[in-house]
């Protein structure tokens, strides 16, 4: 069954409109604006609940603290087709291991990541790019299913002014949708991050330190305001049909959420989020723009969650059948401003590992720059300090692709990485080899490392992956 084309996916628009919401309740600013931001919300209103990820649900205490997931477009030379060997995944005993040419650029954190070999996504779609951004974080055939991230944001991650933090970096080139976002709030239904870093900054901080109202406690006038609102939506919502209830109730469900905030009073704020903007150029998908486009994405995701602003990010970088010209990032090994290679193009290297093939070499090196991006995420955790270690101590960060090897498309094998210790609830440093284990598995692993209660995860019911948590 295919989603319509009419889906109530939000819009980059429509999260803003909710990521206003709650930095207004947040920030404690004047009823002016506050009412300027309920009326927004009144045309984007039926979307908000999707962004939002629910009703708040109280979560469990657990170890990790928060928890990334990194996502890079079309695998990684794996297997291939004539059945060389594959250069991406580690080799050697759980705890004696080298890590392969793709995987070097994370030498320095070896310690710090569970490296995985044998983890499989089952065999339906296998073969298919759209098929495997579907089932990456929902492991549910098809994209049927709510996606880790946004369960977990829902839950553990509910009382944050932020539940849910999606940043991209050419995320929605050419007006993307559908499977090629990899985030889903409900089944069969994803939504857009924001490509931005200027505008997320600005959602996320804002352009100044406050405004309007100063005071340390919540606004009665704001809490008055948003409690008429609500009584009003009430009586309007007994005069209704099933189907419009339904849309007006997702409206309920935003201005509760913003109420929430404003009564809960201030959550504490950085005065000067050390995010580098000045280097993003104005073309965000502008090729060349990229690298510093998702530098700022990370340091701001790291800087969120320092701030306590959110327990749940994804970063996305592009999209699956990736036309990102990565030949354009100067200083990069790929670099080369007289010959235009995509990624989509580069995975499609042919039957074997072939040296002497411009594809080839250049997928290799595509590879090994989205793990040195990886890489500077994990080093921008570890360098914050979080109660007597780091925030990379404290954190869980999932590095995921959507297929195994680019040219055969396959989803077995699976190329993930985990990072991080959890607050103690993973040991890292560690191989861990399977044959043929649901991912799945490693989804329920990091949903109960935050302290969700998440016996199981996706259309195979499966557990936690043994191995995985201490």
């Amino acid at each position: 069954m295919q989603r319509p084309d009419h889906d109530t996916r939000p819009s980059g628009l429509l999260l803003q409109a909710q990521a206003r919401l709650r930095a207004q309740a947040r920030r404690g600013l004047g009823r002016r604006r506050l009412l300027q931001g309920l009326g927004l919300a009144a045309v984007a209103g039926p979307f908000l609940r999707l962004a939002l990820g629910g009703r708040p649900v109280s979560a469990a205490a657990g170890k990790a603290q928060r928890v990334i997931f990194f996502y890079f477009p079309d695998g990684v030379v794996g297997p291939s087709q004539d059945g060389d060997a594959s250069k991406w995944h580690a080799s050697g005993s759980e705890n004696d291991f080298s890590l392969s040419p793709q995987l070097e650029p994370l030498a320095a954190h070896k310690g710090d990541c569970l490296f995985f070999n044998g983890l499989s996504m089952g065999p339906a779609d296998s073969g298919s790019h759209p098929g495997g951004a579907k089932k990456l974080l929902t492991a549910v055939d098809g994209g049927f299913g709510e996606s880790v991230d946004q369960l977990l944001a829902r839950t553990v991650g509910a009382d944050a002014p932020f539940r849910h933090l999606y940043l991209g970096a050419m995320a929605n080139q050419n007006n993307a949708s559908g499977d090629k976002h990899i985030s889903y709030p409900s089944p069969g239904v994803t939504i857009t991050p924001e490509d931005d870093p200027k505008k997320a900054f600005d959602l996320l901080f804002g352009s100044g330190n406050g405004g309007g109202d100063q005071g340390g406690g919540p606004d009665p006038t704001q809490v008055t305001v948003i409690d008429g609102v609500l009584g009003d939506m009430d009586t309007l919502r007994a005069q209704l049909g099933d189907t419009e209830k339904s849309k007006l109730d997702l409206h309920l469900e935003s201005l509760r959420e913003v109420e929430k905030r404003i009564k809960s009073g201030p959550t504490g704020t950085c005065d000067d989020p050390a995010v580098d903007l000045a280097s993003v150029g104005d073309d965000l998908y502008d090729p060349g723009n990229f690298p510093a486009v998702l530098r700022a994405q990370t340091d701001l995701m790291v800087q969120a969650m320092a701030c306590g602003l959110t327990r749940v990010g994804v970063l996305q970088s592009s999209n699956h059948t990736s036309e990102l010209i990565m030949s354009r990032f100067a200083g990069s090994e790929m670099y080369d401003p007289n010959f235009d290679m995509r990624s989509h193009q580069a995975s499609h290297y042919g039957a074997k590992h072939d040296e002497g093939k411009r594809e080839y070499t250049d997928y290799l090196k595509q590879r090994r720059w989205w793990v040195s991006q990886f890489s500077y995420l994990l080093d921008q955790l570890a360098a914050r300090p979080d109660g007597d270690g780091t925030m990379l101590d404290t954190s869980l960060v999932l590095l995921c692709t959507e297929v195994c090897d680019g040219n055969t498309h396959l989803h077995d094998d699976m190329p993930l990485v985990l990072a991080g210790r959890g607050g103690g609830a993973v040991s890292p440093g560690r191989l861990l080899s399977f044959g043929g284990d649901r991912h799945a598995g490693l989804l329920a692993a990091i949903g109960q490392a935050l302290g969700a209660d998440l016996p199981a995860f996706g259309d195979t019911g499966t557990g936690p992956l043994g191995g995985v948590l201490t």
